[in-house]
Order: structure tokens, then C-alpha cells, then sequence
């Protein structure tokens, strides 16, 4: 089978377990669960938590003792047991605990799979940064085929969704262990230092001024995308408990002779009564972004590109903060589709940047170096941070959200930390160095 095929079933494979729960897991703790804010918040930093050190831990692991592919097939067996647990759990406290365990096997995965397709790519003689982003295109059709069969089955408030991932994990572990070999390429280093024998020869990269300030930003960037998952889908829930909106669900198509204005109701409806399949008009846009990632890449540079991802990170939130399911649909779906920019410039060309500054004996812990400060560290500034925050200044009295306020403090946060960024991050865009990434 061509390889390239068979490393896009693995990236859709890897983000179809993700996308069946992450976007819907607020609805299914708010509007079936009726569990609290706090709790919740705590709930979305489960993955935090499992980023900050299992990534590493595994990426470390995979560079020194076993092949990447088989802990890759061993973390998504043991979560597809886990994941069917999961929709059993009836209270926030166990339910926190079992996403925890689950999380400490799914995170690893993620750089685990970057990892398995930079070593198989590399091995062929293929150009990383040119032909890894088709085939991760395929993770984000992964994550959106999963969102649409949640959604369309209508398991976005049920424990259901938890199933399908589990179905998925199962599959896809079972799959890793049919990959090309990977074996681990830093066992055999002649040195003999404590930080190599541990395998922490990775962490070497914050003594570089440069990839310090990188991984800094990467956590403060991290944040921002945990925001965008943990209240995206329950903000349009929300919107169906408004007078004003709770008709638009049952209103009467336009004739379909006037297709603009039949689009358009499709979408409102679509808003009100599907709100996950909306949301992933992020990731349909993410698949476009992706595939000009090399371009702007070779032509910018790691500095720009992750400015041009900042700035799309403050529209992002702005135009959420003015959108409704009705005048304000456009801003909605502007919203969305600047997603793919904001998410796709950051993490996977971050991923690529880190890739270009690493060495093949540490390729695997250096990218869960780069899982830790996003997903990790990132995800519980995130979560934790934006839970108080809401909950102190942005809750009413009836436990109603003020969203617009939300949205909009997340945009001002966003725009702080893109400032910052292109005052300290200091590299010299070399596009050879992106043209020729074939360790």
C-alpha cells in the first residue's frame, strides 16, 4: 500500500477519536449533565494535566526504548478501554478522574503520530514540510467526519459520543501495529551524560534563546485554542435558551429558487439545531490552511507565520463576541473559517518549526516537548484561568453566560500576547532551512 496513504489513515484515524467528544463534550456536561462551570473547567484540564509531562515521558521512551509505532497502537488500546467507561459515570468527580487516566494515554498520541509520519517521510527521502501538511490535512477530515456523525446521530449532549470514540481507538490501535517499523533512533548515542541516558537530551532546546521564547509563546498560544474548544459548542447551545432565537429552529425554509437566501436559513437552523456541525466549518477551513502551510512557510518565515496565527486568534474571538445565530450568522461563519488559520499556523507549523531545530535521535521528545507547553501547560492556563475569570466577572445572576464579554476578553488576551510576540521572538527567516527539511 502507498505509504503516504496509509500514514493519511493513520492522521484520520488519530483526530477522529478527538473530534468525536472534544467540541461536544460541553454540551454533554451542560445541558445532560447540568454539572457546574468550575467543574467543568477543571474537566477541560485533564488534557492539560496528561500534556505537561506524558509526552514527553512517551517521547523520551520512543527516542531511547520502543518503537513509535507500537506505543502508539499500546496508548489508543488502553483509551478505547476507558472511553467505554466513560458515558457510565455519573457523577463530575469520578467523571474527571477516568478523562484523566484516559487523557494520560491520549495526549502522547498526538506527537506519537507527527512523529511516526516525520520518521516514515524521512526514511523515503520524502521533504517533511512539503509533504506532511496533505497528509495531515486528512486528520482535520478525520476530526470533522467525527463532529458530523456525533452531531447527525444527535449524541452532542449524549454519553454516546464517548462510543464512537472508543469504536475509533480500538480500530486505529490495532492498525499501529501494522505501520512501517520505527525504531528508536537515539538508544545507540555514544554518550554516556545522565541527560542522555534519561533522555532528556530534548530539553537542551531552551538553553537556545531563541526556542525558549518559542515554547513560551507556544504555551500562551495553547491557551487560546482551549478556550476556542471548551466554550465554542456550548455557546451556541446556549443561544437556544434565548426568546429571541428559540423559534429560528422551527422556522420554514426560503424556496430553494432563491438558494442564497436557502443557505442561509439551512445554516441558522443548522446553528440552532446542530450546532457542532457549524462549528466545524473551523476544521473544513482548516484543511485549505494547512495545505498552504509550505507556502507562507518558505516565503515568511516560523516569526510571521505565527503572527499572521495570532491576529487570527483576535478576529476569531471578536466576531464571536457580535454573532448570533440570526443577523449575526456571518460573523459566525467568518469566525469559523478564520479558525483554520488561527489553530493551523501555530500548532502545525510550530510542530514543523520544532522538527527544523531538532535532530533525529531526539525527533519524537522534542516534539513532545512542543505537546507539552501547548496542550499542556497552555491548556491548564487555559482552562483554569478563563473558568475563574467567567465565573467571577462574566457569570449573571440567573447563571446565565455574558458572552459577548467573554469573547471579548479573550480577543484582548489574544491581542496582548501577539504584541509580545513580535517584540521578543527574534529569528531570521532562512527558507532554505524549510526547503530542505530531510534529516
Amino acid at each position: 500500500m502507498n505509504i503516504k496513504f496509509r500514514l493519511t489513515i493513520l492522521s484520520f484515524l488519530e483526530f477522529f477519536i478527538w473530534g468525536s467528544w472534544l467540541i461536544t463534550i460541553g454540551a454533554y456536561w451542560f445541558q445532560n449533565k447540568h454539572w457546574g462551570g468550575a467543574e467543568f473547567a477543571a474537566i477541560f484540564s485533564t488534557m492539560g494535566i496528561s500534556a505537561v509531562f506524558m509526552p514527553t515521558i512517551v517521547g523520551i521512551i520512543a527516542d531511547r526504548w520502543v518503537n513509535v509505532e507500537r506505543l502508539l497502537g499500546i496508548c489508543h488500546l488502553i483509551g478505547a478501554v476507558l472511553l467505554f467507561f466513560l458515558p457510565g459515570v455519573n457523577d463530575p468527580t469520578s467523571f474527571f478522574w477516568v478523562l484523566l487516566l484516559y487523557m494520560l494515554f491520549y495526549m502522547p498520541t498526538i506527537s506519537l503520530a507527527n512523529t511516526v509520519s516525520y520518521t516514515v517521510l524521512v526514511k523515503k527521502g520524502k521533504n517533511v514540510v512539503k509533504d506532511f501538511p496533505p497528509i495531515r490535512v486528512w486528520g482535520t477530515i478525520g476530526f470533522i467526519a467525527a463532529m458530523w456523525t456525533v452531531s447527525l446521530l444527535h449524541f452532542e449532549t449524549s454519553g454516546n459520543q464517548f462510543y464512537v470514540a472508543a469504536v475509533a481507538s480500538l480500530l486505529f490501535g490495532l492498525y499501529s501495529f501494522t505501520l512501517p517499523s520505527c525504531p528508536p533512533e537515539g538508544k545507540n548515542m555514544r554518550s554516556k551524560s545522565w541527560i542522555d541516558i534519561l533522555g532528556l537530551k530534548a530539553f537542551s532546546l531552551f538553553k537556545t534563546p531563541k526556542m525558549a521564547v518559542f515554547f513560551i509563546f507556544a504555551m500562551l498560544l495553547g491557551a487560546a485554542l482551549q478556550l476556542t474548544n471548551a466554550y465554542g459548542d456550548t455557546f451556541l447551545h446556549d443561544f437556544a435558551k434565548v426568546d429571541a432565537y428559540k423559534n429560528l429552529a422551527h422556522l420554514q425554509n426560503e424556496s430553494i429558487s432563491d438558494l442564497p437566501a436557502y443557505l442561509y436559513r439551512e445554516l441558522q437552523i443548522s446553528a440552532m439545531k446542530y450546532p457542532a456541525i457549524v462549528m466545524s466549518i473551523s476544521q473544513i477551513s482548516e484543511t485549505l490552511f494547512i495545505l498552504a502551510i509550505p507556502f507562507f512557510l518558505r516565503k515568511f518565515g516560523i516569526k510571521q507565520v505565527m503572527l499572521i496565527s495570532m491576529f487570527a486568534w483576535v478576529l476569531r474571538f471578536g466576531l464571536f463576541a457580535y454573532s448570533d445565530p440570526a443577523s449575526g450568522l456571518w460573523m459566525i461563519v467568518l469566525s469559523c473559517i478564520i479558525y483554520g488559520m488561527a489553530f493551523d499556523f501555530f500548532n502545525i507549523s510550530g510542530s514543523l518549526f520544532v522538527e527544523t531545530q531538532s535532530t533525529p535521535s531526539i525527533r519524537a521528545s522534542a516534539q513532545g516537548v512542543f505537546m507539552m507547553m501547548t496542550n499542556g501547560f497552555g491548556a491548564i492556563l487555559g482552562s483554569y484561568v478563563s473558568g475563574i475569570v467567567i465565573t467571577e466577572f462574566f457569570t449573571n445572576a440567573d447563571k446565565s453566560k455574558d458572552w459577548q464579554g467573554i469573547w471579548i476578553a479573550f480577543a484582548a488576551y489574544a491581542l496582548v500576547v501577539a504584541i509580545l510576540f513580535a517584540i521578543f521572538f527574534r529569528h531570521k527567516h532562512n527558507p532554505e532551512e524549510v526547503k530542505n527539511v530531510s534529516h
